[in-house]
Parts: C-alpha cells; sequence; structure tokens
C-alpha cells in the first residue's frame, strides 16, 4: 500500500515539514496539521507485488525498495510515500520524534563541524563534497529497565600512628551490604541491521519529551525504516548497556574505606516496558580522497558523530609544536635555576 498525501487546494503532495510541524505543500504553500488533515486527501494505493515492489500514482513509475522500508520518496517526481502495509501490527511504530532539523540547516551545521576539525585535512574541512545527505527515520526499542542489585564486600579502614619509638598499622574490618533498586527510563536501542550501532549509539541523547503518538504523515517526505529485531533480541544489548553504569553507581555507594574487596553483586535486571520508536536521523555521505566517508546527524538536536580523516602533516606539526614548548619550558627552568641542560 502507498500513501499519498494531497493538497487540499492544488492537489501537489505534501511532505513533513520541520519548522512548522505541520504538513507542507510545496506547490501552493498550503500547511495542514497532521492530527485533523482530511482523510479525503490522504491517498492510498494497495499493489498485488511481493511487497518490494510499489507503483507511483503521480506519475505510474515503478518504486523499488528493500524489504525494510516504509517510508521513501519517489525517484522521478519527488513525491514522497509512505508503505502503509508495513507500518501494521506488530510492525506498527508505538511512538516518533519528529524531525527538528531541515536538510538545509544540516548541511550547514555539518559543513561547520567539519571546519572544526584541528586535525583533518584542509581540502575535508571546506565541507564542499557532500555526496548526499538523506533523513532516515531509524527503528528503535527505548526500554524501561529496573535493576535489584544486592552486594556484599569486605572493606578495610587502615590507620597508622606513632608511639614512642614505634610505628603501629591498625586495620579494621568491616562487612559491608547494599540492597539497590535502579530504574532506567528510556534506553535507546536501535533495531536496523543496516545502522552502525556505534554511531547510532553516540547520537544520543535525544529529547523524549518530544516524542509523540506514531502517526504516518510525521513520514511523508523522509526514509524509514522497519526494525530488524525484535524487544527481546536485543534486551541483552539494552542490559549490556547500562552495565558499566550499574557498577559505577554500586562503587559510589561504598567509600571512605582503604580497600574494597567485593565478595558478590547479584544483579538482576529486567523490562519494565518497550516501546517501538522511530527516531530522525541525517545520513551525510561525504567524497574525499576517493574514498566515502559516512556521518550521521541527530535529526532532532543537530549532534554529529563520525570518524573524519586525519592530516599525518597537521598530527606531525601538533606533537612539535607540543615538544617545541616541553623544550622552551625546560630550558626557562634550568635558566631561572641558574643553570643549563644545554
Amino acid at each position: 500500500m502507498v500513501i499519498h498525501y494531497k493538497c487540499p487546494n492544488c492537489g501537489g503532495d505534501m511532505a513533513y515539514d520541520t519548522e512548522s510541524g505541520k504538513l507542507y505543500c510545496d506547490s501552493c504553500g498550503r500547511e495542514d496539521n497532521i492530527e485533523n488533515f482530511p482523510e479525503e486527501n490522504i491517498q492510498a494505493y494497495f499493489s498485488e507485488e511481493d511487497g518490494k515492489e510499489y507503483h507511483c500514482k503521480n506519475c505510474g513509475a515503478v518504486i523499488m525498495t528493500d524489504k525494510d522500508t516504509t517510508a521513501t520518496t519517489c525517484s522521478f517526481c519527488g513525491a514522497g510515500v509512505v508503505l502503509g502495509d508495513r507500518l501494521s501490527g506488530k510492525m506498527a511504530p508505538a511512538k516518533v520524534i519528529p524531525f527538528k532539523i531541515s536538510k538545509e540547516e544540516a548541511m550547514k551545521a555539518f559543513k561547520s563541524w567539519a571546519r572544526n576539525g584541528l586535525l583533518t585535512p584542509k581540502g575535508f574541512m571546506t565541507a564542499d563534497r557532500i555526496k548526499n545527505i538523506t533523513g532516515i527515520y531509524v527503528p528503535f526499542w527505548l526500554y524501561d529497565l529496573n535493576s535489584r542489585v544486592r552486594v556484599n564486600a569486605t572493606c578495610t579502614k587502615v590507620r597508622t600512628y606513632t608511639r614512642g619509638d614505634y610505628i603501629y598499622t591498625e586495620t579494621r574490618y568491616y562487612d559491608v551490604y547494599r540492597d539497590i533498586n535502579l530504574d532506567y527510563v528510556k534506553l535507546p536501542v536501535d533495531a536496523s541491521e543496516k545502522m552502525n550501532d556505534e554511531l547510532m549509539d553516540k547520537l544520543e541523547p535525544y529529547n523524549y519529551r518530544e516524542l509523540k503518538e506514531f502517526k504516518t504523515p510525521y513520514l511523508a517526505g523522509y526514509i524509514a525504516e522497519k526494525y530488524n529485531y525484535d524487544e527481546k533480541e536485543l534486551l541483552p544489548r539494552a542490559k549490556s548497556k547500562i552495565e558499566q553504569y550499574i557498577h559505577s553507581y554500586i562503587d559510589s555507594t561504598i567509600t571512605g574505606y582503604s580497600t574494597v574487596r567485593y565478595n558478590s553483586k547479584n544483579i538482576d535486571t529486567r523490562k519494565v516496558n518497550a516501546y517501538y520508536t522511530l527516531l530522525p536521523v541525517w545520513m551525510v555521505y561525504y567524497d574525499y580522497d576517493r574514498k566515502e566517508h559516512t556521518f550521521a546527524m541527530n535529526g532532532q538536536t543537530g549532534k554529529v558523530v563520525g570518524t573524519p580523516p586525519i592530516s599525518y602533516g597537521k598530527v606531525a606539526a601538533w606533537f612539535s609544536g607540543i615538544a617545541g614548548g616541553v623544550f622552551v619550558f625546560l630550558k626557562i627552568i634550568a635558566l631561572a635555576m641558574g643553570g643549563g641542560l644545554w
């Protein structure tokens, strides 16, 4: 099923506008609220294909997608379409954070980010080799988790003092117990096999106060993916993301001792809730030195992540500068002390 949102004024295709938060017609400039968009202007067309091929009802062109795409654009007429049959039943998202940064703003933000690279090549810093920038709604599971932690440790306090000609060391031993209850709300884990997990993790945090109930018009004009992994499959990864925090929190509750030896740590983490959510990501593909470099931008906050190329000449100059600074500092110290090192 292909869904078009038609302008009630001129019949043109409407797309989600990041600035107004409404559906916008590029032809006549009309804006409509998503919540009360007239149903008679939502055109849905069913396909008899195998779920990978659809037909644009604007121009008749074939829309080829892979099995995971839920929203795309017609490459011939540019119409934004939503593949509604892939957003129903278990595949229907519960929540969405709409794009807040437009394509133009994303381009500007990326160029600004590239110019700030202290060790990147000069040619990269001009940011004039952007091959493509694509707005994608990436599927995530947002987990609410609870961890019940029971800890048993042996701790010591060591005191050294002097009496007469003798130095004494006193060691006191303590049995320490902790019973901790931790809650985590809206922990994100990306559910697309296409996306780099490390990149997606670094895009955090999102402002979850801007979560909306999912409606298909938010996807109009963007690409969207459906999840490849369900909440049960990703639960171990969600637990692993908070593991380091749990241990750090335990350590923070046992302070003031000379030594701490843990006899046992029983950590029981369970899922309270999981929400299938679409989060906005701008993917930036950049050509430099005959290679394509991929970067990701948080479509809500503008945060950019990725690994830019390194200028080895700048790195060498940077280390030379440090070495030169140390040399001058040591020379000044030596002269101040009335001598010389060289």
